[in-house]
């Protein structure tokens, strides 16, 4: 039953991340390490984010934006050793609220105008968010809040952002697994997630032709929202225990 819970939320993250570019393991994280723990359940999330980037980039390759992927791709693979390297030297309370606090900044830099505004814009802007995408993927796995800022900073097309997403995240799990190491759970359970997420890719590729764009973008940013929450409440569980 437990395993079930996990494998649901795998097919529904997987639907979203084919939908916005995004989501993946902030939908995911929450059932994953309640299942896993703290750090075995952020690297299956992380894991199978990558079978789900994977598995969409083909369909999505042709609409893939490089100049920016590339500036945020770059960005976050510098900053993702920084990431790793956290887990280990702070407690997971402090840890937790650090990455909330970054992701709560990064989803409402674009709305505070002027000079925030303008930093989530352009090459300059790319770099800072990739930074902190890939550092917070490293170290979390919740890079969608920073990518999801600049895409609206930029006033990135959504259907060529959620293709460009692809790549950008694929880089930053390889990167972070690397970081991380294999997750240390049963085959069996990685095999049904993997298979789960596999059909939602799918299924989630015949949804983004009637899904509209400005609903695919609200979508995209209340889970970047929920994913933040998520972080700072069990940032609380974990000082109040």
């Amino acid at each position: 039953m437990i395993l079930a819970l996990v494998c649901v939320a795998a097919l529904v993250a997987a639907v979203i991340q084919r939908v916005t570019g995004l989501a993946f393991i902030l939908v995911l994280i929450g059932p994953a390490v309640l299942v896993y723990g703290p750090i075995q359940g952020v690297t299956v999330a992380v894991l199978l984010a990558i079978v789900a980037s994977a598995i969409a980039l083909p369909s999505a390759w042709r609409q893939v934006d490089w100049r920016r992927t590339l500036w945020l791709l770059g960005a976050g693979l510098v900053a993702a050793p920084f990431g790793a390297l956290l887990t280990r030297i702070l407690p997971e309370p402090a840890l937790l609220f650090t990455i909330a606090g970054m992701a709560a900044v990064a989803l409402l830099a674009h709305r505070l105008g002027g000079v925030a505004a303008a930093s989530l814009r352009g090459g300059r802007g790319a770099i800072l968010a990739g930074g902190v995408a890939g550092f917070m993927h490293a170290s979390s796995g919740l890079s969608g809040p920073a990518l999801a800022a600049f895409a609206v900073g930029d006033r990135w097309d959504q259907r060529r952002f959620a293709a460009s997403a692809q790549v950008i995240l694929l880089g930053y799990g390889l990167v972070s697994v690397l970081l991380r190491g294999l997750p240390s759970i049963p085959a069996g359970d990685l095999t049904l997630l993997g298979a789960c997420t596999a059909v939602g890719i799918l299924g989630g590729a015949l949804l983004t032709k009637v899904i509209p764009v400005a609903l695919a973008r609200r979508v995209m940013l209340w889970c970047a929202w929920a994913g933040t929450v998520v972080v700072f409440a069990r940032g609380l569980l974990a000082l109040a225990t």
